[in-house]
């Protein structure tokens, strides 16, 4: 069995994993530099290191400029 970290949901192949996890919409994350918003995937290659996938934004490190959408909070005036 293969589960995905960020909704916990079972796939019986790596690749039916694979296949979700670009649509997973738990492990989006949120660009602080540009406001973009954009999957887990497509701002790593190494599951270690993290770059903002806009090509004209510099925003890196999750933590730093790049959060988890789950952990961003609104706040209303």
């Amino acid at each position: 069995m293969h589960t995905c970290r960020d909704c916990k949901r079972t796939f019986s192949t790596e690749l039916e994993l694979e296949l979700h996890q670009d649509n997973c919409t738990d492990g989006q994350l949120f660009c602080d530099a540009c406001g973009t918003r954009f999957a887990e995937a497509e701002a790593t290659e190494d599951g270690w290191h993290y770059r903002c996938p806009d090509a004209d934004c510099e925003g890196e490190g999750i933590g730093k400029d790049i959060h988890r959408v789950e952990d961003v909070r609104v706040q209303t005036l």
